[in-house]
């Protein structure tokens, strides 16, 4: 099965799924968007009220704030894959719950597969927690662990990963956002440069 086809049927999957209580006030879902060569993943929580109606990930203003620290890293939002631990809105944007999330994972997990990335991004607590809780790595919370780099295998993908805080959480604070440009300028690009190094070199 080609890389679009199998994309494809999990999409099909996604928009047709009713495992757990999130499909019920749904008006998309929010499956992900991104090349499926992408060499970075970006992970982040649930879809928000912009992304439930539009169907795309990170569309209102956290996605814009995300396009900038993108931009500031040397990466464009179209080389990168942006998904959401889980595909619909928890109603009122509440926190995801540990059934809803259990019952949404096989799709991340068929993704990742499927992309084989070389860099996770970890948008905001449930991401890092949800992720380092499948590759076994002890995680001690947002303050302590963002910006770190964790070598994780997830799903038999080997990858490098970073957490850093969700921008939506930044959006009002403006002692997270400087942490998070911190952790995208410092951290991740210096990460991306030297991915980049490895790709060109003959």
């Amino acid at each position: 099965m080609s890389l679009n086809s199998e994309w494809l049927e999990i999409i099909y999957e996604i928009q047709n799924c009713k495992k757990c209580r999130l499909h019920e006030n749904r008006i998309n879902t929010v499956p992900g968007e991104g090349p499926l060569t992408a060499k970075v993943v970006l992970i982040g929580e649930a879809p928000g009220r912009k992304e439930d109606e539009v169907g795309s990930p990170f569309v209102g203003p956290a996605g814009r704030l995300l396009n900038t620290l993108l931009e500031n890293s040397g990466l464009k939002r179209e080389e990168v894959f942006i998904t959401n631990i889980v595909k619909c809105r928890p109603p009122g944007n509440r926190k995801p719950r540990r059934d809803e999330i259990s019952q949404c994972l096989g799709y991340l997990g068929r993704q990742l597969r499927l992309i084989k990335p070389r860099v996770l991004i970890l948008l905001g607590n449930t991401a890092a927690e949800t992720i380092y809780g499948l590759s076994g790595v002890e995680w001690h919370g947002m303050m302590r662990d963002h910006g770190k780099i964790f070598e994780i295998n997830v799903y038999g993908v080997k990858t490098i990963s970073i957490p850093t805080f969700h921008p939506a959480a930044a959006l009002y604070n403006p002692r997270l956002r400087t942490i998070l440009l911190e952790d995208f300028t410092k951290v991740v690009k210096p990460v991306i440069e030297e991915l980049d190094k490895t790709f060109t070199q003959p």
